[in-house]
């Protein structure tokens, strides 16, 4: 189970980045033309939210760094998925559903696998401890002067 949270994440992920880097990248007046209603500035501001969204899904994770953040993007994604669901529904465009209502499952999915059960530990503070005494060079022991020390003859 641990492998298809992994391969959803990143599959989300790369999702992610196509459809919210779209909506950023595409000029206004492209957005204008088919935001069916929408005001561009949502769209860019989903779209932004999209791609944070696609980089907390992975890094936290795949670096140990503050892995508490992929659960929580994949719960943000969730509820950006159903606010998009939502203005699909206002705004008539029920084709869009289907790929709205699959991206927030499957955020859903990967949200409560990484809140629960397939968690990843943090980088443990011994890890980095011995990591970071590693590349410190070791003390330097005294050096000992002829006649000075206890194996010799007064």
């Amino acid at each position: 189970m641990k492998t298809v949270v992994w391969v959803a994440s990143i599959l989300l992920a790369l999702t992610f980045v196509a459809v919210g880097g779209m909506k950023v990248l595409t000029s206004t007046a492209d957005l204008q033309q088919s935001a069916m209603g929408v005001p561009v500035v949502l769209l860019k501001v989903a779209g932004t939210a999209e791609l944070l969204g696609a980089l907390g899904l992975i890094l936290p994770a795949a670096t140990r760094i503050m892995p508490m953040l992929t659960p929580l993007a994949a719960a943000a994604l969730t509820v950006t998925m159903v606010g998009a669901t939502i203005v699909n529904i206002a705004v008539g465009a029920y084709s869009a559903l289907p790929m709205t209502v699959v991206l927030a499952l499957v955020s859903a999915l990967v949200g409560w696998a990484r809140f629960g059960r397939y968690t990843i530990e943090p980088r443990s503070q011994t890890v980095a401890a011995a990591a970071d005494t590693a590349q410190r060079p070791s003390p330097r022991r005294p050096r000992e002067r002829p006649g000075r020390n206890a194996l010799s003859a007064p």
